[in-house]
């Protein structure tokens, strides 16, 4: 919280260590002199040791492992442990044999990245005793050392050391699947949307064989029994991915210069089924994502269906409109009917004010008082909170997260958390408004279809904490790689190939 190979090079010189990698494309650009006289010596420079054409299937292998492994945000999962140690493998290999990468394109999410990774690793650095005593909200740990009797120790800004270390542990999956996402270039592009559906429909199919009754448990993630999550530890989370699966089929069925033929009542029928998961997983979030989901996808696709529409009556298209929703409709009235429509039944016998999102925001808002403009430590919301919670919301379980995650990092990361998230829907409004503003190119369409994802991803945080989790980060990451790359490489203006694009 992300084109003729925009992200490739032409230089073949390998790293040697993965922080050096990390940091030169990021903070030191290509000079246009230096590209042009790698262009230039480049028929002359040996073969790459890593293929152009292996990191789309890097990217497919590594999309496939997350969908295995990455459904759970808890640093107890084991899938953490493979989907950390995937990304880990895949920076390495890139930065030993790859070849350097350029972000010209994508440098404003290289610049979010990079500040969300160092951010937790400075709250790692350990204070002076006098410095850490005179930060807000550590008055009871003080407290707590005096009646012990020991002297105060150096102390990092996170309360939490062990949570914050985990935190900035989680980001190697975005900057891997940032690093793929570039270096597999157009190829990349081409199979990203039809890839994130295949994906999407196995997670739809694997959550109606647990709508089904079928027990399936899942070991790398803490999914609870009986509850229709698919490949995910929360429903919630779940929800969002078949959201996104409504937005992303009208824009599969439709996208490009391609006839949409069978595509299209593929599209549909994928649609309905997604929507009647939905309504299946019992998120009262998912039917506001889906809802939405469905709009911004026919949006999206609107110049497709007037294109495959072009030689047909004028009524047809409204009357395909209508027909559409009308089926949506009935489908879910039939599964109200038949007593299976759960999130539907959940949002009439939930009270709001029962709700524990609604109970526990006083104390949220209380506790981000009381430690601001420093923070309590990225990832240290669960300790912190049975600090200050009242009698009045104990309860068996735990207060896992805010379930509000604007408010949960402006909690963790302070004023610079704040800054961080107002940089970043700052860059995505700009971005989303060159990207509508870029023309009909395959780059500023599939920029549009990544705004998109943005937004819905945004919308769930307001509710949950869904990009917590491996598979959403990385779905985020290459939605604003997407909008980062076509807002910028397609902006008119120039009919000349930029700095990136080989002559």
């Amino acid at each position: 919280m992300l084109d003729d190979s925009p992200g490739v090079g032409a230089s073949l010189r390998p790293r040697s260590a993965l922080t050096a990698f990390l940091i030169s494309f990021v903070f030191f650009p290509q000079t246009d002199r230096s590209r042009k006289c790698r262009r230039m010596a480049a028929p002359s420079r040996s073969r790459r040791f890593i293929p152009l054409t292996a990191y789309p299937i890097w990217l497919l292998g590594l999309l496939c492992i997350l969908w295995l492994a990455g459904g759970a945000s808890r640093a107890d999962a084991l899938g953490q442990v493979v989907v950390r140690g995937v990304s880990a493998s895949v920076l390495v290999a890139a930065a030993l044999f790859g070849p350097r990468l350029s972000v010209a394109n994508a440098r404003p999410v290289a610049l979010l990245l990079a500040c969300a990774i160092a951010l937790p690793l400075l709250q790692l650095v350990p204070l002076p005793p006098e410095w850490w005593s005179g930060l807000p909200g550590r008055g009871i740990l003080l407290e707590a050392a005096r009646v012990t009797g020991g002297s105060q120790p150096w102390r990092p800004l996170a309360i939490v050391p062990g949570a914050t270390f985990n935190a900035a542990a989680s980001l190697l999956v975005p900057v891997a699947v940032f690093v793929l996402v570039l270096q597999a270039g157009e190829i990349g592009r081409r199979w990203a949307i039809p890839t994130l559906v295949g994906l999407i429909t196995g997670s739809m199919l694997l959550g109606l064989l647990q709508f089904a009754g079928a027990g399936l448990n899942n070991p790398f993630i803490n999914d609870s029994v009986g509850q229709v999550s698919g490949p995910m530890a929360n429903r919630n989370h779940f929800a969002l991915m078949l959201a996104v699966g409504c937005l992303l089929c009208p824009a599969w069925a439709f996208s490009g210069r391609r006839r949409a033929s069978w595509r299209a009542p593929a599209a549909l029928g994928l649609v309905l089924i997604f929507v009647l998961t939905i309504i299946a997983t019992g998120s009262r979030a998912g039917l506001l994502l889906g809802g939405v989901a469905i709009l911004l996808g026919l949006f999206l696709a609107r110049d497709g269906i007037r294109r495959e529409l072009r030689h047909r009556p004028s009524w047809v298209l409204p009357a395909l409109t209508v027909g559409t929703v009308g089926m949506i409709i009935v489908a879910v009235l039939l599964t109200v009917n038949a007593d299976r429509a759960v999130a539907i039944d959940r949002v009439f016998s939930v009270e709001i004010g029962q709700d524990m999102r609604h109970r526990a925001l006083p104390v949220i808002l209380e506790m981000i008082r009381t430690y601001f403009p420093v923070g309590t430590g990225f990832g240290s919301f669960d300790p912190i909170f049975r600090i200050h919670e009242p009698f009045d919301l104990l309860k068996l379980t735990y207060f896992n997260h805010a379930h509000n995650d604007w408010l949960e990092v402006v909690l963790d990361g302070g004023l610079f958390g704040l800054l961080l998230l107002l940089a970043a829907v700052i860059w995505w409004g700009w971005a989303t408004i060159a990207a509508w503003r870029a023309g009909r190119s395959e780059d500023a369409q599939l920029a549009r279809v990544g705004s998109a994802i943005v937004l819905l991803v945004m919308v769930a945080s307001l509710l949950d904490y869904p990009a917590r989790t491996p598979i959403i980060m990385a779905l985020l990451t290459m939605a604003a790689t997407w909008l980062s790359v076509g807002s910028r490489s397609s902006a008119p203006g120039s009919a000349l190939p930029g700095d990136e694009h080989h002559l």
